[in-house]
């Protein structure tokens, strides 16, 4: 049996063990200007939205009661939380929509999460586990959701004695049922907001649904494997973390830590260890998956046998939640990384753009910018595919461009391979490596773009995955960054398909009661707002951005005075954030999407503590819905 703890241990911290980075301080640059609160944040430029300068009027005391709600926040802001529950202003209310393990067809209305995490039947017939991303959809007068199941707790998914080891083929099947996306139709009744099980809408998507694969890289050599000598038809979607929805109405679900799933069950050859190939190292695929033990039962899973299947996965796939029997499909032209999220937005033109983070420490921001134009109603083949693919490189200047991956500016031998690698063609154009970006956001009011850049322990200390340096500077100013911060970016023009821009940092998380330099955070941050990790962002029609957290909750030590992971509000013009709710302990905050009124918020809660939601058996991941007590519009 494994160690429980390599259960527990979190993807970055198994990508680490298995792929650790030389501990170093060499860089090949030296950023040499001083990184304080007077230094680099006060004269930080502010744009887009209206802002004289980051941190104008903003709001100070030693409590969340002291901040007096402005018109902006309709509600008065809250205190942290350290207990087992959500926590909302006085004037709203919660209840819980769906958890996992709901069912979405009445055939499946006796599954029961609590049996062992409930049996391998019915697995592919209930919501998901570890709700992520998600997106509200209007067909008819319905409303539909698209919600992505991030991973599975192998420890409550599989009997007690186990460990959280799948024993055989079954534990893995199961596995893979509770993963992916899940398609419900929603309604609002009396008690509230809830499944319509049977609708025929309702269908889950998880790691063995037909996939279809375009764009540069559909059909290549390195996409093909016995089963699809094509290289144009795979099996599933893993990992989904973030989301983004387009203009004409699909789903885009992004496929974050796919290298866990897979293993090798030939780890060595003639008495050496087997020798990776080429690119695996980059993206962290090993001899031993995180845990999940499909390499062992499920031979598309085992890289000795099927050494192509990785490259198979790391896309963002669009899917119709309005077409039941539609195909998902993976765009390649978008690019292979750990996605977090997809947000798409229309240039000038009416090109459209999709920007994208990738999720490990020091990786990059991606922009793709589509060849040809949206007209609603037209077609939309080729919009996600066909176009640049670029990476972002941020200047201390408070400049940036948008590199172009091609064969001449990367030194590859085709589009096809830029895609499939695409992280080795950011390093090679010589893109900024970030601090995890996470979800990214576009201001529906202004032309300007936020990326939630989460943490980074190694920044300072350690090169990326790839070698590339991580020097302190520019987006990323503090050394060992444990808190986070949110970049902001107003493309020249006006036109998000720039390939230049101007950037800010909106805010940098920290904490004021424990430090007085760079970590005590930005101007706006004070004791009464306090948080790290942003994580999950979204804005709402009225111009707010919502931010959500996933870092620790221990509250104790750099942490003291933060609480539970929370959802928090911020204005664009003035700076303000305020916290608006707190979530259970151990959970994460993320996915957030509206009721097509505006009325209500849909809010996810990803592996919370203790016997939430249900006050008793195991704790349920959550979609919550949210309220204003009096109905008027939220958001």
């Amino acid at each position: 049996m494994k160690d429980i703890d390599t259960v527990n241990m979190s993807a970055d911290d198994w990508d680490e063990q298995n792929f650790p980075r030389p501990d170093t301080n060499e860089f090949d640059r030296v950023v040499e200007r001083a990184i304080s609160r007077r230094g680099f944040l006060g004269g930080v430029l502010a744009f887009g939205s209206g802002a004289a300068a980051m941190g104008t009027g903003l709001l100070s005391g030693t409590s969340a009661e002291a901040q007096a709600a402005t018109n902006r926040f309709p509600f008065t802001p809250i205190d942290i939380q350290t207990d087992f529950d959500v926590h909302l202003p006085e004037g709203y209310s919660w209840h819980t929509m769906m958890r996992w393990g709901d069912p979405l067809f009445s055939d499946a209305t006796g599954y029961d999460v609590n049996a062992g995490g409930g049996p391998v039947e019915g697995s592919d017939r209930v919501f998901g586990e570890n709700t992520d991303g998600m997106e509200t959809f209007s067909l008819n007068g319905r409303t539909i959701l698209a919600i992505n199941s991030e991973y599975t707790n192998r420890g409550t998914n599989l009997p007690a004695d186990q460990e959280g080891v799948p024993a055989n083929a079954g534990d893995v099947r199961k596995l893979q049922n509770l993963q992916g996306v899940t398609v419900v139709e929603v309604a609002e009744g009396e008690t509230g907001w809830s499944i319509v099980t049977d609708s025929p809408y309702n269908r889950r998507i998880h790691h063995n649904t037909p996939m279809q694969i375009t764009g540069p890289a559909a059909g290549h050599d390195l996409l093909k494997t016995a089963a699809d000598p094509t290289g144009t038809q795979s099996l599933g979607t893993m990992n989904n973390c973030g989301s983004g929805r387009t203009p004409w109405g699909t789903y885009l679900t992004c496929e974050e830590n796919f290298n866990g799933y897979f293993g090798s069950t030939a780890e060595a050859q003639d008495q050496k260890p087997n020798a990776l190939v080429d690119g695996y190292a980059r993206y962290g695929i090993g001899t031993d998956g995180w845990g999940y033990d499909y390499h062992k039962w499920d031979a598309r899973f085992d890289t000795a046998q099927n050494p192509n299947e990785p490259h198979r996965a790391g896309w963002v796939v669009e899917i119709d939640p309005t077409d039941p029997e539609s195909t998902p499909v993976k765009h390649t032209g978008l690019g292979r990384f750990k996605h977090e999220n997809a947000e798409v937005v229309l240039a000038a033109d009416g090109r459209v753009v999709v920007y994208m983070g990738d999720d490990e420490r020091g990786e990059f921001m991606y922009k793709f910018v589509s060849n040809g134009a949206y007209a609603p109603g037209g077609p939309t083949e080729g919009l996600l595919d066909d176009g640049t693919l670029y990476v972002a490189k941020f200047n201390d200047d408070q400049t940036g461009e948008w590199l172009p991956l091609t064969p001449e500016t990367t030194g590859m031998d085709s589009e096809a391979e830029i895609r499939i690698f695409a992280r080795k063609a950011g390093s090679a154009v010589g893109a900024t490596t970030m601090d995890r970006p996470e979800w990214i956001s576009v201001n529906p009011h202004a032309v300007e773009g936020y990326c939630c850049l989460t943490n980074n322990r190694n920044r300072g200390v350690k090169p990326n995955a790839g070698g590339d340096a991580t020097p302190v500077g520019g987006p990323n100013p503090r050394e060992v960054n444990h808190y986070g911060q949110i970049v902001r970016w107003q493309p020249h023009g006006d036109d998000h398909a720039a390939e230049t821009f101007d950037w800010d940092l909106y805010v940098m998380a920290g904490n004021p009661t424990v430090h007085d330099d760079a970590y005590a955070g930005s101007s706006n941050i004070t004791p009464g707002n306090m948080f790290n990790s942003p994580d999950g962002m979204a804005f709402d029609s009225s111009g707010l951005v919502w931010i959500q957290t996933d870092g620790d909750y221990d509250n104790e030590g750099d942490f003291e005075g933060m609480g539970n992971n929370q959802m928090l509000v911020g204005d664009p013009v003035t700076g303000e954030i305020a916290r608006f709710m707190t979530g259970p302990y151990g959970c994460e905050v993320t996915g957030l999407c509206w009721s097509n009124d505006r009325r209500t918020m849909f809010v996810g809660i990803q592996h919370p503590g203790g016997s939430w939601p249900d006050g008793e058996g195991l704790p349920r991941s959550s979609v919550i819905a949210v309220k204003r007590d009096d109905n008027a519009v939220l958001g």
